[in-house]
């Protein structure tokens, strides 16, 4: 099917469909574990530290896997990414799950994401180098991946109440590790490896523009994460009563359409992918959670009130991340791309980090429900307020 294209899109197609097949399957795990373990019993809080090893690991493995690719090749992270998800998957099989063995897959999980996001958004340097089409191209890299992973988010509900957890890992797990051994005959040998060998200190980024995008990058993503990912799933089953296919199939809806807009990005913000359009991007972002903290507070419909700020909210940080992954491949040097990209994505990482851990403790600790949810909100508008302005430092210029 692949021998009529040039060697190029071939890799550029094997590339995305392992980011794809990976993504479907984080993204179900993930509503897995939160609709599994909040049916068992766990607290908010709980659920948060079953992903604090994911996103903590994701972290290290950002800086880690960046100075890897440069020194291996991302082909060869890429596949290690592949396989650890697998192993991650089996481990979640044993008969009798404890917190700190989920905690462990969770943390190998975490690697596996990492070292494949990575992959994927460096090689994406290698592959299109022509900068006037590099912003198109990585927004539908990008906006696919999350309409994945919202598939996954409804995959992972529909399996649970099909097959059960036990059942619905097993699936994914035999899934995965076929894409994995093909891409291991598939992918190109030395892809993205850089000409002269870094040295480990060289993960740190030493580029201006690099470590002012990845502060407002890490701001933007706890804004995100410290509502999104306990709860308000844990609200919506909790105090709205929605059924474990309800939830998924909404969150996945939301999650689709947010990679649809993002795949659209460059259409919606024109030439302007500097640090002006990032600053006004952020800037309208940071209106959505207050607003809709306020119309919980003063008694609005909460059903009404998530469904219409979600909506809103989705579509303004589905621009901002995908103009914010156009700059960084934009910004990264061409030498050992995965440096820049890993260094990036850590900040992306921390960020979910203290988001998820913030989205249970604090959901808990102010009472759960509404009142918890408008204290997740409150939050979610301040690290979007210093998003802003951080990215008034960004650069000033257009750079296709």
């Amino acid at each position: 099917m692949l021998t009529g294209l040039s060697p190029a899109v071939r890799q550029y197609l094997v590339v995305t469909g392992n980011y794809w097949a990976f993504t479907l399957t984080d993204g179900a795990l993930r509503m897995l574990v939160v609709l599994h373990f909040h049916e068992l019993g766990y607290s908010p809080l709980n659920i948060a530290l079953l992903f604090l090893f994911y996103e903590l690991f994701g972290v290290i493995t950002n800086l880690a896997g960046g100075w890897l690719g440069a020194r291996i090749g991302l082909n060869r992270t890429m596949n290690l990414g592949l396989g650890l998800q697998v192993l991650a998957l089996a481990m979640l099989l044993m008969p009798a799950l404890t917190v700190p063995w989920v905690m462990a897959a969770q943390a190998l999980s975490g690697i596996a994401k990492d070292l494949n996001k990575m992959s994927a958004k460096s090689a994406i340097k290698t592959l299109v180098p022509e900068e006037g089409s590099l912003y198109k191209w990585v927004a539908v890299l990008t906006g696919s991946k999350n309409a994945l992973k919202g598939a996954g988010f409804f995959l992972g509900g529909a399996l649970l109440a099909w097959l059960g957890f036990a059942g619905a890992v097993t699936a994914m797990a035999a899934a995965l590790a076929l894409v994995w051994l093909l891409s291991l005959v598939l992918l190109k040998q030395e892809l993205g490896k850089a000409k002269h060998k870094p040295r480990f200190r060289d993960i740190f980024s030493k580029s201006r523009a690099i470590n002012i995008l990845s502060a407002a990058r890490l701001f933007l993503f706890g804004a995100r994460d410290v509502w999104f990912v306990v709860a308000l799933p844990v609200f919506l089953s909790q105090t709205l009563g929605w059924s474990h296919g309800q939830t998924g199939g909404f969150l996945a809806l939301w999650v689709m359409g947010y990679g649809l807009v993002q795949s659209l990005a460059p259409r919606i913000t024109g030439k302007q992918a500097d640090g002006t359009g990032a600053t006004r991007w952020a800037a309208a972002l940071t209106l959505l959670p207050a607003a809709m903290a306020l119309g919980l507070m003063n008694g609005l419909s909460p059903a009404w009130v998530l469904i219409g700020g979600l909506l809103l909210f989705g579509v303004v940080f589905a621009v901002n991340s995908s103009l914010h992954s156009y700059l960084i491949v934009s910004h990264a040097s061409s030498d050992g791309v995965s440096l820049d990209v890993g260094f990036y994505y850590m900040s992306n990482a921390m960020g979910r980090l203290i988001g998820t851990l913030l989205s249970g403790f604090v959901f808990q600790l102010a009472g759960q429900g509404s009142a918890g949810l408008q204290a997740c909100l409150w939050i979610s508008a301040l690290f979007l307020l210093f998003t802003t302005l951080i990215s008034l430092r960004l650069p000033r210029r257009v750079y296709f």
